[in-house]
Protein backbone atom coordinates (compact mmCIF):
# COMPACT_ATOMS: atom_id res chain seq x y z
CA UNK A 1 0.00 0.00 0.00
CA UNK A 2 1.57 3.71 -0.95
CA UNK A 3 -0.06 7.38 -0.52
CA UNK A 4 -0.46 9.37 -3.05
CA UNK A 5 0.54 13.20 -3.04
CA UNK A 6 -2.99 14.40 -3.11
CA UNK A 7 -3.72 12.10 0.01
CA UNK A 8 -1.36 14.18 1.85
CA UNK A 9 -2.56 17.30 1.20
CA UNK A 10 -6.02 16.31 1.29
CA UNK A 11 -5.33 15.24 5.07
CA UNK A 12 -3.43 18.43 5.65
CA UNK A 13 -6.35 20.27 4.46
CA UNK A 14 -8.84 18.04 6.55
CA UNK A 15 -6.49 19.45 9.74
CA UNK A 16 -5.96 22.74 8.68
CA UNK A 17 -2.35 22.51 8.31
CA UNK A 18 -0.54 24.60 5.89
CA UNK A 19 2.46 22.61 4.32
CA UNK A 20 4.98 23.50 1.41
CA UNK A 21 5.01 21.30 -1.52
CA UNK A 22 8.94 19.95 -0.01
CA UNK A 23 7.40 18.88 3.15
CA UNK A 24 4.27 17.00 1.49
CA UNK A 25 6.60 15.65 -0.65
CA UNK A 26 8.70 13.96 2.23
CA UNK A 27 6.04 13.27 4.11
CA UNK A 28 4.59 10.87 1.04
CA UNK A 29 7.47 9.35 1.22
CA UNK A 30 7.54 9.04 4.53
CA UNK A 31 3.64 7.95 5.39
CA UNK A 32 4.62 5.33 2.08
CA UNK A 33 7.41 3.83 4.20
CA UNK A 34 5.41 3.48 6.87
CA UNK A 35 2.49 1.91 5.37
CA UNK A 36 5.41 -0.18 3.63
CA UNK A 37 6.23 -1.61 6.89
CA UNK A 38 3.18 -2.44 8.33
CA UNK A 39 2.33 -4.43 4.93
CA UNK A 40 5.51 -6.59 5.89
CA UNK A 41 4.22 -6.64 9.52
CA UNK A 42 0.79 -7.86 8.20
CA UNK A 43 2.90 -10.53 5.91
CA UNK A 44 4.12 -12.61 8.71
CA UNK A 45 2.29 -15.86 9.73
CA UNK A 46 1.14 -15.49 13.54
CA UNK A 47 -1.28 -18.80 13.28
CA UNK A 48 0.48 -20.20 15.88
CA UNK A 49 2.16 -17.16 18.23
CA UNK A 50 0.45 -16.71 21.24
CA UNK A 51 -0.30 -13.25 22.16
CA UNK A 52 1.95 -10.99 24.65
CA UNK A 53 1.15 -8.70 27.54
CA UNK A 54 5.16 -7.66 27.54
CA UNK A 55 7.49 -8.01 24.37
CA UNK A 56 10.14 -9.39 27.58
CA UNK A 57 9.49 -11.56 30.36
CA UNK A 58 10.25 -8.36 32.48
CA UNK A 59 8.05 -8.58 36.01
CA UNK A 60 7.21 -5.83 38.04
CA UNK A 61 9.01 -5.60 41.45
CA UNK A 62 6.86 -5.00 44.44
CA UNK A 63 7.45 -3.95 47.81
CA UNK A 64 6.14 -6.00 50.89
CA UNK A 65 2.54 -3.79 52.09
CA UNK A 66 3.42 -3.17 55.03
CA UNK A 67 2.51 0.04 57.33
CA UNK A 68 5.76 2.08 58.06
CA UNK A 69 4.56 5.09 59.11
CA UNK A 70 2.99 5.74 62.59
CA UNK A 71 -0.27 7.20 63.78
CA UNK A 72 0.03 10.76 64.90
CA UNK A 73 -3.73 11.46 65.31
CA UNK A 74 -3.46 12.11 68.63
CA UNK A 75 -0.12 14.29 68.52
CA UNK A 76 -1.76 16.35 65.74
CA UNK A 77 -5.48 16.94 67.27
CA UNK A 78 -3.04 17.88 70.20
CA UNK A 79 -1.84 20.98 68.34
CA UNK A 80 -5.77 21.65 66.35
CA UNK A 81 -7.19 24.91 67.13
CA UNK A 82 -10.19 22.51 68.01
CA UNK A 83 -11.17 19.15 67.47
CA UNK A 84 -13.92 16.76 68.85
CA UNK A 85 -14.67 13.42 68.86
CA UNK A 86 -11.47 12.32 66.86
CA UNK A 87 -12.72 15.05 64.02
CA UNK A 88 -11.40 18.45 63.48
CA UNK A 89 -13.67 21.24 64.05
CA UNK A 90 -13.65 24.15 61.70
CA UNK A 91 -15.61 27.55 61.41
CA UNK A 92 -18.79 27.68 59.73
CA UNK A 93 -18.20 29.01 55.91
CA UNK A 94 -21.65 28.69 54.66
CA UNK A 95 -25.08 30.41 55.88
Amino acid sequence: MSIEREDVEKIARLAKLKVSGVVIEQTTQELSNILGFIDQLQAVDTQNIEPMAHPTDATQKLRADVVTESDNRASFQAIAPASEDGLYLVPKVIE
